[in-house]
């Protein structure tokens, strides 16, 4: 296992407020990257439908799965009008129609949908570091954009927040990633992180890793994947 997976790690500070909180942390090489395929399209199609179907006449929120999220958010006090976690914002957009951005980011999306769990994605050659969920304590920094310019916010302390050695490559857990990491159509070895709070956590995030390894091998069937699971050590 290379150092980088066998250095993942959560926060016991998070673990004493989520103590079922789980995260499958994935290492794929060998991709096959470039823009939205027909492979991916069908992908979306099908997570759009899936959602259609869940949700039905109600709201994404008033699924299980979602509303541990929005409870999680409001303990370290973000309202959903501020922000929400990726799967719920994923599932809100589904019946208008999912975004198509390349061909990595739009198969994530569609399996983190048809899950119902978060997902993210990082250019893992731009990663240093293991990654690293913690608790901020207001001295982090977030890379990314405004009006189009690039820039630094500050993160403020109590908010939970993947991070590498360079800072802050997601904030709120897994509402936005940072501009450093971020997944591109040149991206050839990624960094997966599957993010289950909630119901049957650990079953769920294992379930959407092994589909994301299958529909990744569609296009890259000489995929190279190390994985490991972080969770809970019982006290």
């Amino acid at each position: 296992m290379s150092d980088l997976l066998a250095g993942a790690r959560v926060d016991s500070a998070v673990w004493d407020r989520f103590p079922d909180y789980v995260a499958v942390v994935m290492s794929v090489t060998n991709l096959r990257p470039g823009p939205c395929t027909d492979h991916s399209e069908t992908l979306l199609a099908a997570a759009e439908e899936y959602a259609r179907s869940v949700v039905g006449e109600g709201a994404a929120h008033d699924l299980a799965e979602v509303a541990v999220w929005r409870d999680a958010y409001a303990s370290f006090g973000v309202k959903p009008r501020e922000a929400r976690s990726s799967v719920e914002s994923l599932l809100r957009r589904a019946d208008k129609g999912l975004p198509r951005i390349d061909r990595l980011t739009d198969v994530y999306n569609a399996i983190s949908v048809m899950h119902q769990i978060p997902i993210g994605g990082e250019n893992l050659a731009a990663y240093l570091g293991p990654p690293q969920l913690v608790i901020s304590d207001g001295t982090d920094l977030f890379d990314t954009t405004a009006d189009g310019e690039r820039i630094e916010e500050a993160v403020p302390a109590g908010e939970i927040v993947w991070k590498d050695d360079s800072g802050v490559t997601c904030r709120r857990w897994n509402w936005r990633q940072c501009v450093r990491t971020r997944l591109g159509e040149e991206t050839e070895q990624a960094l997966f992180i599957i993010d289950g709070l909630g119901p049957e956590a650990k079953a769920r995030a294992q379930d959407a890793a092994d589909a994301l390894v299958r529909e990744l091998q569609v296009d890259a069937p000489d995929l190279a994947v190390e994985m490991i699971v972080v969770e809970s050590v019982p006290r």
